[in-house]
């Protein structure tokens, strides 16, 4: 890490970052945190929890807040997860936008646009993301019409500032957190160095399920698909040098032909999930586990307060 500079502020916050579903969020949050902590997959509406992540700098800690894509919802499960966008977004010291460069902006985006013009006046970043996708000519186009939509809905210069990105190419990405960081109040560090995320542990596990079981499977599984770590125990008698943990986890679908989906023909597909899972969180961990994984159906669940209040949303 460089020497922090004695002559600037330090300075400590919360950023969001928002767009509607697949515009690069969780992408963009892993490669400021440097390190996985929100799961990323091409089906929209992967992202279920507000994931913290910490982004450590000289001269300031950004710690950013990843939500579900904002959307017109259609499910009791898509207004809880719009109101915690809404409750995230009054508690900030910056916004930013992700608009996919490979996409034209749309009602989505314009809806999303609006939502933030409600706000109490904060500083708005306009993310043009994926920018690795598209030509420089297409680049420049989309980058004017996201200035433009600034001034339309916010007036006078419209967005605080537009900086387009690449997370996956890493362009731009330390420029993100610059510009963010720059609204944050002069403040001493709110997390210990080192510190990427605030999740528990088993958020994390379950987000990593999801991510498995989300890779490869039709449209509509993302949204019927729940995953809940009922338990992560120390494997008893195992000496100090060799320890194991057992991760018992039920995965919910809301149909027994999505039921079947996951598990595959002989429980294949369920294999590979568990074993695609386990990498990632012997990783997190830091030591072997025994995943043990569990399909079951909980009818509508989307719908059902009670169960979505048993299913942690």
């Amino acid at each position: 890490m460089t020497e922090k500079n004695a002559d600037t502020p330090y300075r400590a916050g919360f950023a969001v970052l928002v767009g509607r579903p697949n515009a690069g969020k969780s992408t963009l949050t892993n490669a400021l945190v440097g390190h996985k902590v929100a799961i990323t997959s091409a089906k929209p509406q992967t992202t279920r929890h507000t994931i913290r992540g910490i982004v450590h700098r000289p001269d300031f800690q950004l710690i950013l807040v990843d939500t579900p894509g904002l959307h017109r919802p259609r499910t009791l499960l898509g207004q809880r997860l719009n109101d915690l966008v809404a409750g995230t977004l009054s508690e900030v010291d910056s916004i930013g936008f992700c608009l996919p460069a490979n996409e034209k902006i749309g009602p989505g985006d314009r809806f999303i646009a609006n939502q933030l013009a409600n706000l109490p006046r904060k500083p708005i970043i306009a993310l043009v993301t994926k920018t690795d996708l598209v030509s420089k000519a297409a680049l420049t186009e989309q980058l004017i019409a996201v200035a433009a939509l600034g001034r339309e809905v916010f007036g006078g210069e419209g967005f605080y500032d537009v900086v387009p990105v690449s997370a996956t190419e890493d362009f731009q990405v330390d420029t993100v957190a610059s510009v963010l960081a720059s609204h944050m109040p002069e403040s001493p560090a709110l997390y210990p160095e080192g510190e990427l995320t605030d999740e528990p542990v088993s958020v994390m596990v379950a987000e990593l399920i999801r991510e498995a079981a989300l890779e490869g499977v039709r449209d509509e599984l993302p949204h019927s698909l729940a995953v809940v770590v009922e338990e992560i125990q120390e494997r008893e008698g195992r000496s100090v040098d060799n320890p194991l943990l057992d991760v018992h986890v039920n995965l919910y679908v809301e149909r027994p032909s999505q039921k079947a989906i996951i598990i595959g023909r002989g429980g294949s597909r369920l294999r590979e999930v568990g074993s695609k899972a386990r990498e990632g969180i012997e990783k997190l961990l830091g030591t072997r586990i025994y995943l043990d994984l569990h399909v079951k159906v909980a009818k509508d669940w989307q719908r059902d307060p009670k169960q979505l209040g048993k299913l942690g949303f």
